[in-house]
């Protein structure tokens, strides 16, 4: 699996490390390169581990890095089924139980309001979702720019030491 580190502005301060991902069953990547360079614009150092990732590689990913958020994000409608079932491991593991958790994009196949499921996904384990449709890029920028910055200290994949 190759991981794909940018680097934020020199000018922008250093905030952290977030993780964006796609889902397991999820092959679309031009989501993920999008919400990068969203991410970067503001601050953090992004570890983008790219489309198809399975749940046990994204958990053992984010144990190692300790990022300040995990980003999921889906186009292919399965992020319900997926984020309610890999939520629950990194909820399940220690280390991420308190770790900023977001899911967004294409939460369901059907035509159904999207923005139904977010309250279970939130009562799942995430800390916010953001349904295609029903939710606005402004919203997920205010809440990435809302968490506090993390310490700097080394990373153990590709970023700022």
């Amino acid at each position: 699996m190759e991981v794909a580190a940018g680097s934020a502005s020199s000018a922008t301060p250093f905030r952290g490390t977030v993780v964006v991902s796609g889902l397991a069953s999820d092959a679309h990547t031009w989501n993920l390169v999008y919400l990068q360079l969203l991410i970067e614009e503001l601050g953090y150092h992004v570890v983008n581990l790219g489309p198809c990732v399975p749940d046990a590689v994204l958990v053992e990913t984010c144990r190692r890095i300790d990022p300040a958020l995990i980003v999921l994000g889906s186009v292919n409608g399965h992020g319900r089924t997926d984020g309610l079932r890999v939520v629950a491991r990194l909820r399940d593991c220690p280390e991420l139980v308190a770790t900023p958790t977001v899911i967004g994009g294409k939460l369901t196949v059907s035509d159904e309001d999207a923005s139904l499921f977010a309250p279970e996904l939130l009562e799942a384990g995430f800390d916010a979702v953001f349904p295609d449709r029903a939710a606005h890029p402004v919203e997920f920028t205010a809440f990435v720019a809302a968490l506090p910055a993390a310490p700097r200290r080394g990373l153990s994949i590709g970023g700022p030491e």
